[in-house]
């Protein structure tokens, strides 16, 4: 029977940050269908709000994909049509190193 190292919880799950999205914080883009009001850019406080044509871009930075997730599910929740989700290509820590 094989067992665990010593001092190995093994209940506790190693997690890998490139498999979870963890690491360094990204830029995003989101492109969401028509003008969204000051009361429902409140549920977005890390990100700025700008218009692009009839549509607005919400930009800024996301700490992880669950973060990045959670921005999508309540712009869900508050019924806005999600049109396009861009990470900047800068976004990643090749574009952060040059910094």
């Amino acid at each position: 029977m094989r067992t665990h190292p010593p001092g190995a919880d093994p209940f506790t799950m190693q997690v890998n940050p490139t498999a979870t999205g963890a690491g360094d914080p990204r830029r995003y883009e989101i492109l969401v269908r028509g003008p969204i009001g000051p009361t429902i850019l409140e549920a977005f406080p890390t990100l700025s709000a700008s218009r692009r044509g009839s549509d607005t871009l919400l930009a800024g930075s996301l700490l992880d994909q669950s973060a990045l997730y959670g921005v999508i599910h309540q712009l869900e929740s508050l019924g806005l049509e999600l049109l396009e989700v861009r990470c900047r290509p800068d976004c990643g820590p090749e574009g952060l190193a040059g910094r």
